[in-house]
């Protein structure tokens, strides 16, 4: 097991590879096309006149600030309008389950409480991380993320998704149990539509999961 200097908190943000967090609550690690993208969707001419009017005229990739801004939040935005009735999109949300899985996430989603739109419910099933260029370390961060959104919810049947993103390329994750799978190949905002279509593919994996678990 890994161990860390005694009376030093774990954040998320400290944990630099993915064989930390395995080693440490083990974890295996698999890669499969775990994904059925079955849709045709196509984004709305506005979203993408929006999208190439930033690209042209932005420097979009120049820092974290931008890529968020101007890619990320847009495009997750776009997605969850779909499902936004029954869930909640944060933004750098503060989750903590003990002093070693503690930080911040950019983004997560979570059940929608009947308490209005101030209130984190569980369960959390999407954990996103907007990370410039390392995706080791990105990865290790939204892992660690996904191991404590999966302890916060209380029930480790429900799977726990990730995304990392430099806002070019994203990587598509699940946590189940212990079972870390992570999609076999990325997405990329060259072909835009594609990836519009594995989003809301995720989303719709984990209602259509959690509809079965109601049941």
């Amino acid at each position: 097991m890994l161990e860390h200097a005694k009376g030093v908190d774990m954040a998320f943000s400290d944990y630099k590879t993915i064989s930390q967090i395995q080693k440490k609550y083990g974890i295996t690690y698999k890669e499969e096309p775990f994904i059925q993208i079955d849709q045709n969707l196509t984004l709305s001419d506005i979203f993408i006149e929006e999208f190439e009017f930033n690209k042209k005229h932005i420097d979009i990739f120049t820092s974290e600030s931008s890529r968020t801004e101007t890619v990320i939040f847009p495009l997750l935005r776009e997605v969850y309008k779909a499902y936004c009735d029954h869930y909640s999109i944060w933004i750098q949300k503060a989750i903590s389950f003990d002093e070693d899985l503690t930080g911040t996430a950019d983004y997560l989603i979570s059940k929608k409480s009947e308490l209005g739109k101030t209130v984190l419910e569980t369960p959390i099933v999407i954990i996103a991380e907007a990370k410039k260029n390392d995706f080791e370390q990105g990865w290790a961060q939204c892992l660690a993320e996904m191991v404590a959104a999966q302890k916060i919810n209380h029930n480790d049947t429900f799977d726990v998704y990730g995304i990392v993103t430099d806002g070019k390329l994203w990587e598509f994750g699940k946590l189940s149990h212990r079972l870390f799978t992570k999609y076999t190949e990325g997405f990329t905002i060259h072909h835009l539509n594609d990836l519009f279509n594995a989003l809301h593919s995720l989303f719709r994996q984990f209602i259509l999961e959690l509809s079965k678990k109601k049941q």
